[in-house]
């Protein structure tokens, strides 16, 4: 499909010669044609005015609507209504039945530029996500990859940059990388690791509130890489915000996650690497975290090291009951749905899907600072949302079933 603003493609029996006048008009409209092409090929895609009719919508907020209506203007959920509404002046999409969601946002998966940009980035769009927390690494090549979205070279999700900061280096050194990360427009650093046991050392604990310091005076907000209890008390009296996994030595209890949520901090899932589940890889029962044994003989070995599969999971419910804001990440960077998939299996053993929406939706959104944008189907957000072949509230699988995908009010996936 061409754009609209093209002209007709021209007639090549009618081009001539140079001089001769079907050569003087045709030419203007070959560079036309030729700009516009090139213009559909790298330049964004324009937002989209379309209603969505015959939906379930899952709004993200407790609210089901069956059927509805949701449209959008100008790249934003315009209204989300029971039923039938005015579609006047808007493209009309079909859901047949189909679920309205907001679109998935994952808060920690490793991303970089790279050759197969491309096909990776295509990939996350097709499973659903809209919006990516880089899980660290190089700040520019972050950078080089969400500019290469934004500008249109490839189609991709929404990136946010994030950067790398040392422990292992003064507290003077870690404070020159946060402004310089600051200055670059980043807004998050990457994954900051405390040793987990038998827990962070003094020297990690004044680089870590260094950091802290800096970050707070440059409005950067700083993630730790917390996988014990000690670990991630520590992180909790230093103040950080932002929390990217779920503990995996050791039980955590209710009374520090409670000390947690009240602090107000955030934090991701990042379960299915620690989590023994099955049917999405070969080594499914073999957990990243184990002995080399499969569940549930790991466990007898795994207390006897302090890390086990089977901690993850309970953690993660200890938070959640807590109180913890607690969203979704994956820690991957290999195929897109598998670790959706891979992920949604092992939540699925602690939570209710109802609590897997909003797990995925507003806490996420929460998480990404972006409450206010995103995560949930409501006026005024950005119009990132998919369309799913199935009711997820049914079950986890019918979030893998995905057909329709827009981002800021584009279509970008079009499976039907």
């Amino acid at each position: 499909m061409r754009p609209a603003s093209c002209p007709p493609v021209f007639d090549r029996s009618n081009i001539m010669t140079e001089n001769s006048m079907p050569y003087r008009r045709t030419a203007p409209l070959i560079f036309c044609f030729a700009i516009c092409l090139l213009g559909w090929t790298s330049a964004p895609l324009a937002a989209q005015n379309v209603a969505i009719v015959n939906a379930r919508i899952i709004t993200g907020n407790g609210t089901v609507i069956n059927p509805g209506t949701l449209s959008i203007r100008g790249g934003r959920i315009a209204s989300v209504s029971p039923g039938a509404a005015n579609t006047q002046g808007l493209q009309t999409l079909d859901a047949k039945g189909m679920t309205a969601i907001a679109g998935f946002i994952d808060g920690h998966r490793h991303i970089n530029t790279g050759p197969n940009e491309k096909v990776q980035m295509q990939q996350l769009l097709d499973a659903g996500y809209t919006t990516i927390l880089s899980g660290g690494g190089p700040a520019e090549g972050n950078l080089t990859l969400r500019d290469h979205i934004e500008k249109g070279v490839i189609n991709g999700p929404r990136i946010i940059p994030s950067g790398s900061v040392r422990l292992n280096g003064t507290p003077e050194q870690a404070r020159a990388e946060v402004r310089k990360m600051a200055e670059l427009g980043i807004k998050f650093t990457g994954e900051i690791a405390l040793t987990p046991r038998p827990g962070p050392s003094a020297k990690e604990l004044e680089t870590l509130k260094a950091i802290l310091d800096e970050a707070k005076k440059a409005g950067v907000l700083v993630q730790v890489h917390a996988v014990s209890p000690p670990a991630m008390m520590a992180a909790v009296d230093a103040g950080v915000p932002l929390l990217v996994h779920t503990p995996h030595f050791g039980w955590l209890s209710f009374e520090d996650a409670k000390k947690v949520a009240a602090a107000g901090i955030k934090q991701l899932s990042t379960i299915g690497f620690g989590v023994p589940v099955f049917g999405v890889f070969a080594d499914d029962n073999k957990p990243r975290f184990r002995d080399g044994k499969s569940w549930p003989e790991s466990i007898l070995d795994g207390e006897g090291r302090g890390q086990e599969a089977g901690y993850k999971a309970v953690n993660a419910r200890t938070s959640w009951d807590a109180g913890v804001i607690y969203g979704y990440g994956t820690d991957t960077n290999y195929e897109p749905k598998a670790g959706l998939e891979h992920e949604l299996k092992s939540l699925n053993l602690m939570f209710s899907m109802q609590d897997i929406i909003k797990l995925m939706g507003p806490n996420s959104a929460a998480y990404i600072q972006m409450s206010d944008q995103l995560g949930t189907l409501e006026p005024g957000k950005l119009a990132d949302l998919i369309l799913l072949d199935g009711n997820p509230l049914e079950g986890y699988w019918n979030l893998l079933n995905t057909k329709v995908v827009l981002k800021g009010g584009v279509i970008v996936v079009d499976k039907r």
